[in-house]
Parts: C-alpha cells; structure tokens; sequence
C-alpha cells in the first residue's frame, strides 16, 4: 500500500467520524427539542423545535426551547419576550 492510500484512508475515516459525531449531536438537540416543546404542550417542526409566533416581531418560527421552557431567542431585557415566556408556560402562546 502507497503512502497516499493511508493519508486517504486516514482522511476518510476522520470525516466519517466527524461526519458521525455532528448526526449524532443533531438527533441529540433534536430529541431535547421534541421533549422540552411536548413537555410544554407546543406543536413541533420535523426536528422538534416548538413552532410559536414570535410577539416581539410578529413572525412564525420554530425554536428551540430551555430547561425553563424560555425559546432561544429569549431576550430578556424586552417586554415581548417576558410576555412570550408567560404565555408559554401558561399554554396561551400563539402557534402555528
């Protein structure tokens, strides 16, 4: 076997566990999101982000959630975002 056939082989076997590593962290978030957007009674995109519309810019997107069910666009300084995590734990938030 030539030298290049090994940094080949090396090269593939470092992007498919790389490439494994990176599916793996993704179902990782993605069941975290599923359980957290359930947990708070919300409908979930194909990869369980909380699917809600957004009262500090009126839009529709799906988020990821906290462990205090806050989306990850939280800004906490801003009076939507208070307004949203309320109605959120009180099942009012608007989805879609």
């Amino acid at each position: 076997m030539a030298d290049g056939d090994g940094d080949r082989i090396a090269r593939f076997i470092s992007n498919t566990l790389r490439s494994a590593g990176q599916q793996l962290s993704d179902a990782k978030r993605a069941y975290s999101d599923g359980k957290r957007a359930a947990l708070a009674g919300l409908p979930r995109d194909e990869d369980g982000r909380a699917k809600v519309v957004c009262r500090r810019h009126a839009d529709r997107r799906a988020v990821s959630l906290d462990a205090q069910a806050r989306p990850d666009c939280f800004d906490a300084d801003h009076p939507d975002c208070q307004g949203c995590v309320e109605d959120i734990r009180d099942g009012t938030v608007e989805t879609w």
